[in-house]
């Protein structure tokens, strides 16, 4: 059993829950509970309970990071058991820093853990029951979009390009558009990422943000350093954009902690200067009964 460790919080608005099963910690969103008797399973990996070692210890869930392959199998055994799903019946994502959501169905099943995975997509959404989704990260934003009426699940990875591209609203739209579903039933969760304090970026990208964003108070997600540089807030951009595409603000949950606050208990890219693995989001639709 993993001890739990000294989490710097950035709030305390219970956001997230630090839940461990079969000896594997890992997060999951109190806006979800609940859910559970329409099959839904979700969780956010740490970085512990693996077997991986070195830059990519424990949990790391990336075949891309230079870690043995049979160590990250592994991995997804035991973080599978622990959230309860079929790591064969898994569905990769292959980001791109896009906007592209992808609609994933029965003949996708296994793409990424036992096929080659998908190519050129940022999201995914599915009403089918017994696939589970997953999307990576490493201080990049997770968004997790579950529809209790339409009994719709969709995921995104959303970085500084994919969140100036609004894609968040997007997952929102094509959950409309494909599945029936309404704005105001999506409950909506942003899971951990790095926090503007730790986020900084340069004047270019700070631009790209002015101008997509204008109509909204700069000052509330963007900090000048007076200096060329800026201090990003991810989660608030994210908040107000999802706020904005018809998420009630009573169905969206923003994360408490930052990957790089927590950097030795979750991967981030920028505390470790890209040596690291990667943290995964996981969805599921249980097969009913």
């Amino acid at each position: 059993m993993c001890q739990k460790p000294n989490l710097v919080y950035h709030n305390q608005n219970h956001s997230t829950d630090w839940v461990e099963k079969e000896g594997v910690p890992f997060i999951q969103f109190p806006l979800f509970q609940g859910f559970e008797a329409q099959g839904l399973v979700h969780g956010f990996s740490t970085r512990l309970g693996g077997v991986s070692t070195g830059d990519t210890s424990s949990m790391n869930l990336s075949f891309s990071r230079g870690d043995l392959e049979e160590n990250v199998r592994e991995n997804y055994r035991r973080i599978g058991k622990a959230i309860g799903f079929d790591p064969k019946k898994l569905v990769f994502s292959d980001q791109i820093h896009e906007d592209t959501i992808y609609e994933v169905k029965k003949e996708d099943i296994g793409k990424g853990f036992v096929t080659p995975k998908l190519l050129g997509n940022d999201g995914l959404v599915t009403k089918e029951r017994g696939i589970p989704l997953v999307t990576f990260y490493a201080d990049c934003v997770p968004i997790f979009f579950y529809d209790p009426v339409q009994e719709v699940i969709g995921m995104t990875h959303s970085g500084w390009r994919g969140t100036v591209l609004r894609i968040g609203a997007k997952m929102v739209k094509k959950m409309e558009e494909c599945y029936h579903c309404k704005a105001e039933n999506i409950l909506v969760a942003v899971g951990p990422s790095i926090c503007q304090d730790c986020y900084e970026i340069s004047e270019d990208v700070a631009k790209k943000f002015q101008e997509e964003f204008r109509e909204e108070d700069e000052k509330t997600f963007l900090r000048d350093d007076n200096n060329g540089k800026y201090h990003l807030n991810l989660w608030k951009v994210n908040e107000l954009l999802l706020l904005k595409a018809g998420i009630k603000k009573e169905h969206l949950a923003i994360t408490d902690l930052c990957t790089c606050c927590n950097k030795e208990v979750l991967f981030s890219h920028r505390a470790s200067h890209g040596k690291r693995g990667n943290l995964a989001g996981f969805m599921m639709l249980r097969e009913k009964e």
